[in-house]
């Protein structure tokens, strides 16, 4: 199954979740979207990352130098702790910002 493909299927189960009122559940199916993202970004720069989870492709991904700003902002959205009423910052919807990272990926 190519990249994109899998990216799909957890992107689905993200809107799925969030369409059942299951916002935890989306955001972790986002992440694990944008890890497909990030497994791709850094084999690109010769990293092998299978052994990795999403969280720790997202992490490497990150402190990758020279990073765009917006793309360094999203990523750290993605690796974001939820407060303790379980919630991000009202300005970020990781499902939009994994199809961001999709749609940069696919594009560079």
């Amino acid at each position: 199954m190519d990249w994109l493909a899998r990216f799909e299927r957890e992107m689905m189960a993200a809107e799925r979740a969030r369409s059942q009122g299951n916002e935890g559940r989306a955001r972790v199916s986002a992440r694990r979207a944008a890890g497909v993202v990030a497994q791709v970004a850094l084999a690109r720069l010769g990293l092998d990352t299978r052994q990795l989870t999403a969280f720790e492709r997202l992490q490497l991904w990150q402190q990758q130098t020279d990073l765009p700003p917006r793309l360094h902002e999203v990523l750290t959205h993605m690796t974001m702790r939820v407060s303790a009423a379980y919630a991000l910052p009202p300005d970020v919807d990781l499902l939009l910002e994994a199809r961001w990272l999709a749609d940069t990926v696919r594009d560079a």
